[in-house]
């Protein structure tokens, strides 16, 4: 009998050490809202669960875009509509008024 401790191999994992800073999934629900943009935008805000605090600017940043430009699009005016065809504006004019 031996009493020497075997060495553990160099392929055994070695479990990292916690790091409270490193980036961590905040895991807040994100409920579809049935609009694309809006949709893709919250989506698009898990990324920032894989970078550092530091990378959160610029996900935070592109989805405030999105969604500005989505909330734009929302207030533009549509075109004036083509007056419907019963609105004629040379139909004469009723002879209230006019005297014969």
């Amino acid at each position: 009998m031996s009493d020497a401790v075997p060495e553990p191999s160099p392929e055994a994992a070695v479990e990292p050490e916690h790091d409270p800073a490193a980036p961590a999934p905040l895991h807040v629900p994100r409920t579809p809202t049935g609009n694309a943009e809006v949709d893709a935008g919250l989506e698009r805000l898990g990324d920032a669960d894989h970078l550092a605090t530091d990378g959160h600017l610029e996900v935070y940043e592109d989805v405030h875009r999105g969604l500005r430009d989505a909330l734009t699009a929302l207030d533009a005016r549509p075109e004036t509509p083509a007056p419907s065809p019963s609105y004629d504006k040379r139909a004469p004019s009723s002879s209230y008024g006019t005297r014969s």
